[in-house]
């Protein structure tokens, strides 16, 4: 099945509109039914005349005769929660096609909603099966909007919000890892993937990161970070994430931003500061002497294109601070066990050192990027005692391996192209 069949019944009041409704889709039924396999969905409001006497739930059923399956009928608290429930059940199926047969003014409320809980890896398709909706301030109880206002956009935001307020947690509480050589003056931490609301198996369940590729949507991202602030002690309008292009760039808080970094430095109290990774890198980089911070997302690329030195180097020049006091700690990435790169990129994490490569006679040897990352921040004045690889609190294990853990941690190496995303995260107090 590669669409799905979503039918507006929300606006239903009148019967002598419900009657000119109920022809409409049973013609749209006549002609695309025909023992279609395709799944479709009724959503209601619960105070429409849907279920009632006058318009019972098996008018609805008797009008999709020609499918194969019954429709499903969603008459939910709210329409956030339908429109919740409606997407559970086509990522259950995997279905990204999307047919919705509304009114002009519904589809304009149903695309406030496409944006917040749906991204480009869907497709959407509007068709009118009537042109108007009841509407108490219009002539005869019958709308002829066809646009929303920008209060009934805000309204519709503030209700999914609220919603996704009050769904429960997906695979217990969110934890988070910190480090013991990063002083108490600084907050920050590195997250796992616990605790969060995105349901999809690679996603599951505190993303942090929407990429329109992927089915995880911005209004659900942004529910997993107003929780991660809750537990870490900050708010979303504090937050600042990286704009990864696994190059270089270093952003200096302030000072125009470039349309894309890998690196972000400031000195301002109170900015949270974030570099995302599921297998790269998230650093963290703190100076307590001078109060600077600093974030920056290394990959291989980014790694051999120096992206942890040019964050200390910006952090340098742009604050004063001392090589000799910056603190940087290496957060939770994919390890030599599992990383291989080819045999001409291997070769320059050889050049830096051999011991950042095995097996170097193979065409895919295995990669160290976060001993290369140690070994170029020492041979830049960082002290070997203030760099220190995130661990697992009374654990030996010398080092997380991303794609080792699925239990903690999202990785693109272990989980392919939709994979989620955790970082790690500093401030000044």
């Amino acid at each position: 099945m590669s669409a799905v069949t979503l039918v507006d019944l929300t606006h239903i009041r009148s019967s002598e509109y419900d009657i000119c409704v109920k022809r409409r889709i049973s013609k749209f039924c006549a002609l695309t039914g025909n023992g279609s396999q395709e799944p479709v969905f009724v959503i209601a409001d619960p105070e429409s005349s849907v279920g009632t006497d006058r318009f019972p739930r098996s008018s609805v059923l008797e009008m999709f005769i020609g499918f194969s399956n019954s429709p499903q009928v969603l008459c939910k608290s709210s329409l956030s929660a339908s429109l919740y429930s409606f997407k559970q059940a086509i990522d259950k199926e995997d279905i990204s096609n999307v047919k919705i047969m509304t009114s002009s003014h519904g589809r304009a409320l149903f695309q406030v909603y496409q944006e917040l809980l749906f991204t480009s890896a869907y497709s959407f398709e509007y068709s009118m099966i009537y042109d108007s909706v009841s509407c108490d301030s219009c002539p005869m109880g019958i709308c002829t909007h066809t646009d929303i206002s920008t209060q009934q956009a805000a309204d519709a935001k503030h209700e999914l919000c609220t919603f996704l307020q009050r769904l429960p947690a997906v695979k217990g509480d969110i934890a988070l890892l910190r480090s013991s050589v990063i002083s108490d003056c600084f907050g920050h931490g590195f997250t796992t993937r616990t605790g969060g609301i995105s349901y999809i198996s690679t996603l599951s369940s505190l993303n942090l990161f929407c990429n329109p590729r992927r089915k995880d949507s911005r209004a659900v991202v942004s529910e997993n970070l107003r929780r991660l602030g809750m537990k870490a002690g900050f708010t979303p309008q504090q937050f600042n994430l990286i704009k990864c292009n696994h190059a270089s760039d270093v952003w200096v808080m302030g000072k125009p931003a470039p349309d894309s970094y890998d690196g972000m430095v400031t000195n301002q109290v109170g900015v949270v500061i974030a570099a995302p990774g599921a297998d790269c890198m998230p650093l963290l980089f703190t100076d307590p002497v001078r109060k600077v911070i600093g974030v920056a997302h290394a990959g291989w690329k980014g790694t051999l294109m120096g992206i942890a030195m040019a964050t200390v180097n910006a952090m340098v020049s742009e604050f004063g601070s001392s090589p000799a006091d910056i603190v940087c700690v290496i957060g939770p990435s994919v390890g030599p066990c599992c990383f291989t790169l080819e045999k001409d990129s291997a070769g320059e994490f050889h050049a830096i050192h051999p011991d950042c490569v095995r097996n170097m006679d193979s065409s895919t040897p295995y990669v160290d990027i976060r001993l290369a990352t140690r070994i170029l921040l020492e041979r830049g004045g960082i002290k070997p005692a203030h760099i220190e690889d995130i661990r697992i609190p009374h654990q030996s294990e010398s080092t997380l391996c991303t794609s080792c853990h699925p239990e903690l941690f999202f990785s693109h190496v272990r989980d392919g192209l939709n994979f989620g995303t955790q970082m790690g995260f500093v401030w000044i107090k």
